[in-house]
């Protein structure tokens, strides 16, 4: 079957059609890497039940186990660690500037995480039809409620795992306590809870001009992009609102 748009010209069409030849290949390669995941031998055993705190049915905080998360039929369970990390900052009235004791932290959510589960938030009841979904941020649960409702996130099931090691032992979290963006999944089998996969190309080397990509293959806005001619922005970041 030929493809022919209006108006183009032969150089175009002769290029296009070597595009379309490597563009099958990348589908390809894609398949083959989603295959080799699949096939990974068991993953580490979950050293602990990890106890969350989520909003219960009245809304009020209730614990939530990790073995919890897992609805009934679904053996796969992803989690997303946003970052939320805390800020040194003084806003008393007529305050401008303070000594380190005098200022206060704060919540600050990273506007890139934001923007990934500004996308997921649409996906989300699509992928729990078979795939349980989280987001689990070291925050307090009002503080990331309060921005799940700022930003109309409907679908998102949010847990706070300020009282728990999981961001810490899933590579979520520096020892130093800084937040990072990781995405794990688990598998249940029977009563065992073990780790499948995670996003660890945050982890490897960029090639130069490149970020991690670590979860590049998830994200429509950053893919998107790369349809255009202008290609990924070099010097644009993901920002929690624009004038």
């Amino acid at each position: 079957m030929r493809i022919e748009f209006p108006g183009e010209s032969p150089e175009y069409r002769a290029a296009r059609d070597r595009l379309l030849a490597q563009e099958v290949e990348l589908r390809r390669a894609m398949e083959s890497v989603a295959a080799a995941r699949r096939q990974l031998p068991p993953g580490g055993l979950v050293p602990e039940d990890y106890v969350f705190q989520g909003a219960g049915p009245d809304g009020a905080p209730q614990d939530v186990r990790l073995s919890e998360l897992f609805g009934a039929g679904k053996d796969s369970l992803a989690i997303y660690s946003m970052m939320f990390p805390r800020y040194p900052t003084d806003d008393r009235p007529g305050a401008s500037t303070g000594t380190t004791a005098e200022l206060r932290l704060v919540e600050a959510p990273c506007p890139s995480c934001t923007a990934f589960l500004d996308q997921l938030d649409g996906a989300a009841e699509h992928l729990g039809q078979r795939v349980n979904f989280a987001v689990v941020a070291n925050a307090p649960l009002p503080r990331l409620l309060a921005f799940a409702a700022e930003r109309g996130w409907r679908r998102l099931r949010l847990l706070s795992a300020r009282e728990n090691n999981y961001n810490r032992d899933y590579l979520a979290e520096t020892e130093e306590g800084y937040s990072l963006p990781m995405l794990n999944v688990f598998h249940r089998e029977g009563d065992e809870i073990r780790h499948f996969w995670a996003s660890e190309m945050f982890y490897a080397p960029s090639d130069p001009g490149q970020d991690p990509r670590h979860n590049g293959t998830l994200e429509p806005l950053w893919n998107m992009h790369d349809l255009t001619p202008e290609g990924r922005p070099e010097n644009w970041h993901e920002q929690l609102s624009y004038t």
